[in-house]
């Protein structure tokens, strides 16, 4: 349970928020949200970007020309993890509090996970959890190519994000679009008896199950994926492309959070609703 972790990390990323937005090296991102009711009382959380000096177009080279993990920002340190990893703030959260798990050296995004990333992960999932998401490349809405791993803290399991039931079942019951239904794959995790290695087998299991491809096989995944973990289950999303309607959609799309810039069309969403723009990007 959530409410018997630690939450080490997440103190020091709290103190190290605040001295690093005095010196401006954390820049929030402020927003507006808007709710939009779904079938079955499901309320997709629409995040409207306000700050004018930050720009998002609405196409983007992957990476920038310089790495900003090679080397990070020490002022976003929050801790080392396992000599492999660090565990680092987002420099541009639209939550306090949002962090990267990065490999130390650089390991491409597109690449398969390794049984070191999930022992990373595990580390901190120990002491603070809450929601994870993986974006495995450009089209599934990776903005680096250094592979990290992102972590957004809840108090609750059942609050972890708005499509919650989407992913509490294997059966993808709960998903009310045939083609989501499909392309979405998902397992309960066991915290009790939980290692590294059980993560591992879960997240190639399902990426079989997707035909996603096997780390034996293919030396990369054969199509984009998305992944959300919450203490209780882990799921991935099978994509074909990031953009739909002028929205750039991520993992956090499939959790239920949307976020709207000036290219995005609006008046689509309201007309058609997220589920539908969510299917644009997996077909």
């Amino acid at each position: 349970m959530l409410e018997s972790r630690k939450e080490l990390y997440w103190q020091k990323a709290l103190e190290i928020s605040n001295t690093a937005k005095k010196s401006n090296k954390l820049v929030p991102i402020d927003t507006k949200i808007k709710y939009h009711k779904e079938v079955n009382n499901i309320n997709f959380e629409i995040r409207t970007i306000t700050n004018s000096r930050l720009k998002f177009p609405l196409k983007r080279s992957y990476g920038p020309v310089r790495n900003p993990f090679s080397p990070w920002e020490k002022e976003l340190e929050i801790s080392k993890i396992n000599n492999s990893h660090i565990l680092l703030l987002n420099k541009f959260p639209v939550q306090i509090g949002h962090m990267l798990l990065i490999t130390k050296s650089m390991n491409p995004q597109d690449e398969w996970l390794t049984i070191n990333d999930w022992d990373s992960m595990k580390t901190v999932d120990n002491d603070t959890s809450g929601l994870w998401f993986f974006n495995s490349c450009a089209r599934a809405g990776a903005s680096q190519t250094h592979r990290h791993m992102q972590l957004l803290r809840r108090d609750k399991v059942s609050s972890v994000c708005p499509l919650q039931s989407w992913y509490s079942s294997s059966s993808n019951d709960n998903i009310p679009n045939k083609y989501l239904r499909s392309n979405i794959a998902s397992e309960k995790r066991k915290p009790l008896y939980e290692d590294a290695l059980a993560l591992y087998k879960s997240y190639i299991n399902l990426c079989d199950k997707l035909d996603i491809g096997d780390p034996v096989i293919d030396k990369k995944p054969k199509y984009p994926y998305n992944m959300l973990i919450s203490p209780d289950w882990i799921s991935i999303v099978k994509r074909t492309k990031e953009y739909a309607r002028g929205y750039s959609l991520n993992a956090l799309a499939f959790g239920g959070y949307i976020l709207s810039t000036k290219q995005s069309d609006s008046e689509w969403l309201k007309v058609n609703g997220p589920i539908k723009l969510l299917e644009e990007v997996v077909t």
